[in-house]
């Protein structure tokens, strides 16, 4: 089962610089910890085990454009030909 996984600039340190990657997993944490075994460092970015391994805070992940928080979370269940958009969280500027 192939997942396109769209990967924000700040975490293409991961992945060697690319856009986009290709997972597979049943659901959302099985697909991370996909990519944490090629792109070793990942998921500690993504997920929060102090937090019973949830989706860090400050961290949106999105599948086919719907918020997986909506959805089932970290649980949320995927299918060949998915595509997965993580979104860091941004803030700040100057008033």
């Amino acid at each position: 089962m192939a997942i396109e996984v769209r990967i924000p600039t700040i975490l293409r340190t991961y992945t060697d610089g690319a856009k986009a990657v290709e997972g597979n997993g049943d659901t959302l944490a099985d697909l991370f910890a996909d990519l944490e075994s090629r792109h070793t460092g990942i998921r500690e970015r993504l997920i929060d085990s102090a937090n019973g391994d949830q989706l860090r805070r400050f961290v949106n992940v999105y599948l086919n454009d719907e918020d997986v928080r909506f959805l089932d979370g970290i649980s949320t269940k995927l299918s060949d030909g998915d595509n997965v958009t993580i979104l860091p969280a941004v803030a700040g500027g100057m008033r």
